[in-house]
């Protein structure tokens, strides 16, 4: 309340009452008082109709009409005018002057009543005033009160809004890390595969369970491991992302309401008597059936700000234990992928001396082949010379067999002869022995090289399969930087 406008009031007031009381004063001064100087229209001391009852007046005309009544119309004295056409009687003298002295009175006790009555009302406007006044302090003091109490539970509000969003921000920042490292394991996984697949189609003899494909096999499996647990992240990260956005949908509106409780806090705490926006309100002192208790209100908002950091912390720890996956997850799908790097390359160096010894082997195959052939044809020839030499001992002995009577003798010559058949037979015998020999060395040598033709075909599909496609797939692995989302 004012305090200026109050005392200007109260001092227009004052001087008011003051020149009525001054006029009073001197009014009862003049008509008032000791009996002594009195004025001629009050009543003198020899009246004696001071002290005598009023009685009725008497006509004062022998022709005036007036009459005694009793109606209502006649007033107290129940008497009617005395009247003719010249006056109007009414009192006498003593009595106009007995009337005079009641008006007096009776104003002296009016006014005495007045300004009583206007000390009173002035005390009680100026205890009113100070009452209101201390009033208005004290509702002004708790509405600061109140409205520092709501500021700050708006800026914890505030701070636990920005908060979260940013913790919903760096929550979707990991939602696409964790898409974007399940759509890059696709690659290790159809890498892996995909040579699984390449390794099926090597020839019979080199499909064989080696530690490539023992290592592929695990690189797989690891693979569809690590997948299954980032999809698990992913949903628990999604239902993360539902939770901080409730929670800030709670916080945002109870931050709202704040927001325009202060505004009415802060436009109460400046209103004053003097200002434009007071008015009469009816019905502003009912109490809602929705009003909040001090306790519940306080418990409303440290319940959103508890919820506020469970649903932080529960995402903090999330993304913890997500970074930590990644980085032991990220490190198995390397050491995986270096140990079947590594099998790969002692593979296709172990394909590499296999075939580099196979084709020696070949060579000293073919060379042998080609010895077994030459000695095939010097055997066939020994053979051809042994039989004309058999043949040359045959036709001696023929030829000895014409001799006649005597001449036919078993001499030496013809025991020579027969020896030098015999020991030619055997030869014979001996050389195709050999030459028989020589042929299945050289069929088996034959079958030799064929086999391993063949097998150095393998081991080139083998190496083909491994270091040209193998190599080459594995060399587009994805890095650590691709896995982890980035």
């Amino acid at each position: 309340m004012s305090t200026t406008l109050n005392q200007h009031d109260y001092l227009g007031t004052s001087q008011y009452i003051a020149q009525k009381t001054e006029k009073t004063q001197s009014c009862l001064e003049y008509g008032g008082g000791e009996t002594e100087g009195l004025p001629p229209h009050c009543p003198q001391p020899e009246n004696e109709s001071l002290t005598k009852p009023e009685q009725a007046m008497i006509s004062i005309d022998p022709w005036a009409p007036g009459r005694v009544t009793c109606s209502l119309k006649g007033g107290i004295t129940g008497l009617r005018p005395v009247t003719n056409q010249y006056s109007v009687v009414l009192l006498g003298p003593k009595e106009w002057q007995t009337h005079n002295l009641n008006i007096f009175q009776q104003s002296n006790e009016k006014i005495t009543d007045a300004q009583i009555t206007a000390n009173c009302a002035r005390e009680c406007v100026e205890q009113s005033y100070k009452a209101v006044d201390n009033a208005q302090l004290e509702a002004t003091d708790q509405l600061k009160t109140r409205a520092n109490l709501v500021h700050r539970h708006k800026t914890q509000l505030e701070h636990a809004i920005t908060a979260i969003t940013e913790e919903i921000r760096l929550l979707e920042t990991e939602r696409r890390r964790v898409q974007q490292s399940l759509l890059v394991l696709t690659t290790p996984t159809s890498i892996a595969g995909e040579f699984l697949q390449l390794r099926c189609s090597r020839l019979e003899s080199d499909l064989v369970r080696d530690d490539v494909e023992e290592q592929l096999v695990k690189e797989v499996t690891l693979c569809s491991e690590v997948e299954n647990l980032l999809n698990r992240i992913l949903e628990q990260i999604k239902l993360q992302i539902v939770e901080l956005k409730t929670v800030k949908a709670r916080l945002e509106n109870d931050w709202s309401d704040k927001i325009h409780t202060y505004n009415i806090e802060s436009v109460s705490v400046n209103l004053s008597n003097d200002s434009s926006q007071i008015m009469w309100r009816a019905g502003s002192t009912r109490f809602p059936t929705v009003h909040s208790t001090p306790t519940s209100y306080e418990n409303f908002t440290q319940e959103c700000l508890n919820a506020y950091e469970t649903a932080i912390r529960k995402s903090t720890d999330l993304r913890s234990t997500l970074n930590k996956l990644y980085i032991d997850f990220i490190k198995d799908l390397r050491d995986q992928a270096t140990r079947v790097d590594v099998a790969l390359e002692e593979k296709v160096k172990l394909t590499q001396d296999v075939l580099r010894q196979l084709e020696i082997e070949l060579l000293r195959c073919l060379q042998e082949l080609a010895n077994t052939e030459k000695l095939i044809v010097e055997l066939r020839d020994s053979k051809k010379g042994l039989n004309n030499a058999m043949k040359l001992a045959q036709t001696r002995l023929d030829n000895r067999l014409f001799r006649r009577n005597i001449e036919n003798c078993r001499d030496m010559p013809q025991l020579t002869l027969i020896e030098e058949v015999k020991s030619i037979g055997e030869r014979i015998s001996a050389v195709l022995a050999e030459l028989k020999r020589a042929e299945e060395c050289q069929a088996k040598l034959i079958k030799t090289r064929s086999i391993l033709e063949h097998e150095i075909m393998v081991k080139q599909k083998t190496l083909y399969i491994d270091r040209e496609q193998g190599q080459l797939l594995r060399s587009r692995y994805p890095s650590a930087t691709a896995l982890s989302g980035y």
